[in-house]
């Protein structure tokens, strides 16, 4: 097949198309290097891709319409892979604005770009954020979400039903994969278990908000990939399809457990403060996984001990050998 991706200098996109292109896939990537995080990490995720002559990049801000007319003329892929967003859920409370135009206005763009081009199959980044502090856990597919806590949710929700529109209309078909809290080697710097472990590394006490008891679905960026690869191979094969699945490790680590585990890992004596809770923030997340593993055949496998081993492994070779870390 021929893949687009988009947002693919970024974690979870590089490790996908890395897997993509493993495969014998053909790879067109776009990404517009966001400020959010240092454009420098993003540059080396993509070093090891553009040595295959099966991968294609373009530097393109989705909110450019025209240009992504201009840059995707002569490449026209069998499946789109839309995982381009702004990232950082709580900095949309302050900045909303900007993520409205990237992650609302920048997926209706990609959507127009496939109707106007015939290219029907889209598979979709969506959150565990869309279902806010839900009662019933784990989150199935069908619960409401119509409570998200965040404008970076409520972006999540809307595409998801932009989407939904663009099969109905236009029979596009469709797959939502809402990720739960996504990490591993390369992870993004301002996300928890980076975040904890560069805290930890400098010997600088780590921030817990609140006691520490709220809870993720951590979930390791290889159990992920499978998970998008399964998706791909799921919507190339069927026709007339809008689904949406879980993708995380039905297995949620609390805040003060985790931390605990970064330092015992590392060998290194706690040192932690708890500071107020933030606006925003869920108090759980779990994925009920029990649709992806019966459509998909999805089965993660790593557990939150293996997938830190390997994430500190990462790490501390980053610290020794890059300026990136």
């Amino acid at each position: 097949m021929k893949i687009l991706i988009t947002g693919v200098a970024g974690f979870i996109g590089s490790h996908t198309a890395r897997a993509l292109l493993n495969e014998g896939h053909s790879v067109i990537g776009i990404d517009n290097f966001d400020p959010f995080y240092d454009r420098g990490i993003k540059e080396r995720n993509l070093r090891d891709l553009e040595t295959s002559v099966h991968f294609t990049f373009f530097e393109c801000d989705l909110r450019n319409y025209h240009q992504l007319i201009d840059i995707l003329k002569n490449d026209i892929p069998d499946v789109v892979l839309h995982l381009a967003a702004k990232a950082g859920v709580l900095k949309s409370i302050t900045d909303t604005e900007t993520y409205i135009q990237n992650n609302i206005a920048g997926t209706h763009n990609i959507l127009e770009w496939m109707r106007m081009h015939q290219v029907k199959k889209l598979v979709f980044a969506s959150s565990s954020s869309v279902y806010g502090n839900h009662n019933s856990i784990p989150f199935s597919e069908s619960a409401n979400t119509d409570f998200p806590l965040t404008p970076y949710a409520t972006t999540k929700k809307t595409c998801e039903l932009l989407n939904y529109n663009y099969h109905y209309i236009h029979n596009f078909d469709i797959v939502n994969l809402r990720f739960f809290t996504v990490y591993g080697p390369g992870q993004r710097p301002d996300l928890a278990i980076h975040k904890f472990t560069k805290s930890i590394w400098n010997h600088e006490p780590i921030k817990i908000y609140g006691v520490g008891d709220t809870a993720r679905d951590y979930t390791y960026i290889d159990d992920i990939v499978d998970g998008i690869l399964k998706s791909i191979s799921y919507i190339f094969l069927s026709s007339n399809i809008y689904e949406t699945f879980n993708l995380g490790n039905h297995k949620p680590i609390e805040l003060l457990t985790l931390v605990r585990l970064l330092y015992r890992t590392m060998g290194l004596p706690e040192n932690y403060i708890h500071t107020e809770e933030q606006l925003g923030d869920m108090r759980i997340t779990c994925a009920d996984i029990q649709k992806a593993q019966q459509v998909l055949g999805y089965a993660p496998h790593t557990s939150i001990e293996s997938g830190i081993q390997k994430f500190i492994s990462w790490f501390t070779t980053e610290q020794t050998n890059s300026k990136y870390s």
